[in-house]
């Protein structure tokens, strides 16, 4: 079991990244990662995030839903967990760490409708994962998230700096280094 759980997290983490290989969470993937602090306390909310809404709605889908016969509802009702998770994020930011509550500005209430934690929540119930691996599943993905967007965010601030050609500069320039870096990632198959 602990070796399946292990797999599960590398997998979710580097093999299929959430960003780099399923292209979810990209509003905040581009718009946070212009500084390294800043993307770091984006993937720390995205964590707690997905970890915690991964476990609540494995439980509202297995003893709710399923029970009752609902299970139609599980965007919605996943859609309201993730966004009281986010509120409860955004509470505790603006309390112990203003300068991070306004350095992530509208991209933390975007965590609501980021659809790498909806994602990773739906496709545990698709995949009918036990509570366990569902948590597992949540974790891995963000820390997924958390590293891509940590390394886009050191890229980013090395090559600010640096000439680029005028049709590259800016966006296609992030968009350039996002791909390289799925080429990157991809690599990970190989040990899969």
């Amino acid at each position: 079991m602990a070796k399946t759980l292990f797999l599960v997290l590398i997998t979710t983490a580097l093999i299929n990244n959430v960003v780099l290989s399923q292209f979810l969470g990209i509003c905040p993937f581009i718009g946070v990662s212009k500084n390294v602090k800043t993307a770091a306390g984006m993937g720390g909310a995205v964590i707690f995030v997905m970890t915690i809404s991964c476990a609540v709605t494995n439980l509202l889908y297995t003893y709710v839903l399923e029970k009752l016969g609902l299970t139609y509802l599980n965007t919605i009702a996943f859609i309201m967990v993730i966004a009281f998770l986010v509120q409860l994020v955004e509470l505790f930011l603006k309390k112990t760490s203003p300068s991070l509550y306004k350095a992530l500005g509208v991209y933390l209430p975007l965590i609501t409708t980021n659809c790498a934690v909806l994602g990773a929540a739906l496709t545990n119930v698709q995949s009918s994962n036990d509570f366990v691996t569902s948590v597992v599943t949540g974790f891995g993905t963000a820390v997924g998230f958390t590293i891509a967007i940590v390394i886009m965010a050191g890229v980013r601030e090395k090559t600010e700096n640096n000439e680029f050609p005028e049709a590259f500069k800016g966006t296609p320039a992030v968009l350039l280094t996002a791909c390289l870096m799925s080429i990157a990632f991809y690599g990970f198959t190989v040990f899969a």
